[in-house]
This record gives structure tokens, C-alpha cells and sequence, in this order.
């Protein structure tokens, strides 16, 4: 059997959407499909879906002559790495306390299913195919998700670090300020500050008559995309505290690298110059000379990739 014959079946769940992927272990993405999350609906409600969408992908990689072979997910947390269990993703409401594993072993009873953190397996899609790749020497990488949410994923001396309780990397929880945009149910928190929904807040803030705390997500970055001064302001204070909160990292893990996904692809040096600035003014000259701060290479393809990283690494 060769590589394209034994695939991968990937999920790639967000807050927003949810793609469902078949690819390689050489992370070539073959087929995938986009439905919406719905992430305040409870899970019951919205799993059927998902597997609908799973059991159409499966039936056109056997149409093509490929067989699945593993389940792959990468999802936000905080979760259970080993056990598959969501803790209570403040983005995935109508998730929390699910047994995401067991459910999909239930309903793919004879394939072998990892699940990940979204924030490890972005990094591990940029440490092995997106940005790092081919970078001699490479050992320490950091990459931020910068999503809907706030999380990261941490390579250490060239492995994913975990932590005790599988919590390590959850960064949107930091306290940047004593005040400021909610985000992890935190006022000031980084995920607050530099993510989707911190982006709304900050709008929302910065320029009431504008923009609410319901406002989507997609309409104040739409903004920012054309360029709107208010938009570009917004963008340039989420990018000053993004680099705010990457400055400690900066300063505490000393990485060769950070990769920024989602956001920071779309918008580029709208929010990354600003980023690169704060970085520059706050972490220790050293550390920051030799961190280099880059959107993911695999850009918008990289949910697509960290869908299968979990199978990827779990079957090497």
C-alpha cells in the first residue's frame, strides 16, 4: 500500500468552522470540507453534522481507491491531550466536558484517533512543513494561533511541550493589564487583547459608535483589510500587545522563532509591525535580535496541516 493509499482523516475545529480533511503523512491535503461550527449549540446538536461530513469524505477517498487509516484533531483548549477531553474551550461554549475522543472512537471503532491542541499542532505544521522547514538548526519555535481565540504551541529542544496537566501554551490566559478586553473570562488577559474576538472588543472600545461587542469578527476585519483608518488603529493597538505578550515569551523560552497564524496571515504587517515594535522596545535586546516573528508559512492552509499533525507524529 503506498503513501496515497493509506491516508489520513483530519478535523480541524475552531470556533467558527470546522474543516474536515484527508491528507497524507506527508501533509499533502487530498480532499476537505467546511461546515460551520456553531459552537454555542450543544454538542449533541452539532456533532451528527460533523460526522456527515466525515462519512462523505471517507466515501469519496474509497471512490479514489484510498483507505483511512487514522483520525486526526486539532482543536483549541484547555483539553485532556492523551484522554481527548475538552476542559472547557471558552471559544467551543457548547463542548465543554466533551469526551472528543470516545466519541470518535465510537464512531470509528477500528482507526486509531489523536487529538491535539490546535496552538501544538500549528506549531508542529510550521516546525516540520511550513516555516521551519528546511531551517538548519532549528530547535525552539513558538507559534501563536491568533484565531478566534489565543493559544500556542511550544517546541522545545525540537518536541512539543505539554506540561503536567496539558495546559502549557495556553498564553491567552496571561493578565497583560489590570484592565482591558475580556478574553479566557479575564479582563486584560492576552486572548483580550490579540485575537478574533479580542479585535471586536477592542473596536468595540476604541470606537463604540462603530462597532459593539456582537459585532462579527469578519466585518471588523473586512475593515481592516480595506484599510479603514479606524480599522488600521484597532490593528495597530491588538499588534502592540500582541507583541507585548510575545516579548515575555521572547524573554522566558528564548525561541529561534515565532510563527503567527490565521489572523496575523491575512492582515501581515497591519498587526505585526506594530507586534515587531513592542517586541523590540520590551524583551531582552539579545533574545529578541535572535527571534525572528513571521505569519505562517503554510498560511491558509495551515488548519489543514495541524488537522493531521496529531496522526502525523502519533504514527512516526
Amino acid at each position: 500500500m503506498t503513501e496515497h493509499d493509506s491516508t489520513i482523516l483530519g478535523f480541524d475545529i475552531g470556533g467558527t468552522k470546522t474543516a474536515v480533511i484527508e491528507g497524507t503523512r506527508q501533509a499533502e491535503i487530498l480532499q476537505r470540507a467546511e461546515l460551520a461550527t456553531e459552537a454555542v449549540r450543544p454538542f449533541a446538536e452539532t456533532f451528527p453534522r460533523i460526522l456527515a461530513a466525515a462519512q462523505q469524505v471517507i466515501a469519496n477517498a474509497e471512490a479514489a481507491g484510498r483507505r483511512i487509516t487514522a483520525v486526526s484533531v486539532s482543536i483549541g483548549g484547555p483539553l485532556k491531550i492523551t484522554e481527548g477531553e475538552l476542559i472547557g474551550p471558552p471559544h467551543l461554549p457548547g463542548w465543554h466536558g466533551v469526551r472528543l475522543k470516545a466519541a470518535l472512537e465510537a464512531n470509528f471503532p477500528n482507526l486509531p484517533v489523536f487529538v491535539e491542541h490546535d496552538g501544538n499542532a500549528g506549531a508542529l505544521a510550521e516546525f516540520h512543513f511550513g516555516a521551519g522547514k528546511g531551517r538548519m538548526g532549528l530547535r525552539h519555535l513558538i507559534f501563536l494561533t491568533f484565531g478566534t481565540g489565543l493559544g500556542a504551541g511550544l517546541i522545545v529542544n525540537g518536541q512539543v511541550l505539554h506540561g503536567i496537566t496539558d495546559t502549557a501554551g495556553e498564553v491567552g490566559h496571561l493578565r497583560l493589564a489590570w484592565e482591558g478586553p475580556v478574553g479566557f473570562g479575564k479582563a486584560g488577559s492576552w486572548e483580550g487583547f490579540a485575537s478574533g474576538q479580542g479585535l471586536v472588543e477592542l473596536a468595540a472600545m476604541m470606537f463604540p459608535h462603530r462597532w459593539s461587542q456582537t459585532t462579527p469578527i469578519r466585518q471588523v476585519v473586512e475593515a481592516m483589510l480595506a484599510d479603514d483608518a479606524d480599522a488600521l488603529a484597532v490593528a495597530a493597538e491588538a499588534g502592540k500587545w500582541m507583541g507585548r505578550g510575545m516579548a515575555l515569551l521572547i524573554d522566558t523560552l528564548n525561541p529561534q522563532l515565532i510563527v503567527l497564524g490565521s489572523l496575523a496571515v491575512a492582515l501581515g504587517d497591519r498587526v505585526l509591525e506594530p507586534a515587531r515594535q513592542a517586541v523590540a522596545e520590551e524583551a531582552l535586546p539579545q533574545a529578541a535580535a535572535a527571534c525572528e516573528i513571521v505569519p505562517a508559512k503554510l498560511g491558509k492552509g495551515i488548519g489543514d496541516v495541524a488537522a493531521l499533525m496529531a496522526a502525523i507524529v502519533g504514527l512516526a
